[in-house]
């Protein structure tokens, strides 16, 4: 995404163990909860073939850190 791309929210509900994992996750890859859920979802269809080359639509250090690396700070 670049940095003028427009973004769009979405409201989910979760346990709260789930969010505190996830909060956990993010923070260990020094990603806000938000990147982190993109990161994942763009992941997991890649991986399932469901959406061809979502890595390559990150942020060229986000899809490094789909690879399991740990994004840089700016």
């Amino acid at each position: 995404m670049s940095p003028r791309e427009k973004t769009t929210s979405l409201t989910i509900r979760m346990k709260p163990a789930v969010k505190e994992s996830l909060r956990r996750l993010a923070a260990r890859e020094n990603r806000s909860i938000a990147n982190m859920v993109e990161v994942m979802v763009l992941g997991y269809a890649e991986t399932a073939g469901k959406l061809e080359g979502a890595a390559d639509r990150l942020h060229p250090v986000d899809a490094a850190s789909t690879s399991g690396k740990a994004r840089k700070a700016p």
